[in-house]
């Protein structure tokens, strides 16, 4: 089972970037997914997720009206637009799938992917 995030990137502050995490090994369109993040010196946060059907979403506060999670279930993928971005937006960001949203919001994702760099630049 893999998770396979992609899509990062060095981008300018304002920019937008879409990242992709495609499932393999097993379906994941009975799983919540969700982003996760960690900038250097910091632990792991939070981002975006959406239950399994996709009615659902959360974000974190920093990237609230600024983001937009997604999913396509016939792909095995989940998507994360991020516009407006920011210098404090530079991370690693991962791509997890869990039981719920609940869960993953706590970072307690039963399948982590491998990570993806964005940096924004001022």
């Amino acid at each position: 089972v893999q998770l396979q995030a992609s899509g990062g990137g060095l981008v300018q502050a304002g920019g937008s970037l879409r990242l992709s995490c495609a499932a393999s090994g097993r379906t994941f369109s009975s799983d919540a997914m969700g982003w996760f993040r960690q900038a250097p010196g910091k632990e792991r946060e939070f981002v975006a997720g959406m239950n399994w059907r996709g009615d659902i979403t959360h974000y974190a506060d920093s990237v609230k009206g600024r983001s937009t999670i997604s999913r396509d279930n016939a792909k095995n993928t989940v998507y994360l637009q991020m516009n407006s971005l920011k210098p404090e937006d530079t991370a690693v960001y991962y791509c997890a799938a869990g039981q719920n949203i609940a869960r993953l919001r706590i970072g307690l994702g039963d399948y982590w992917g491998q990570g993806t760099q964005v940096t924004v630049s001022s």
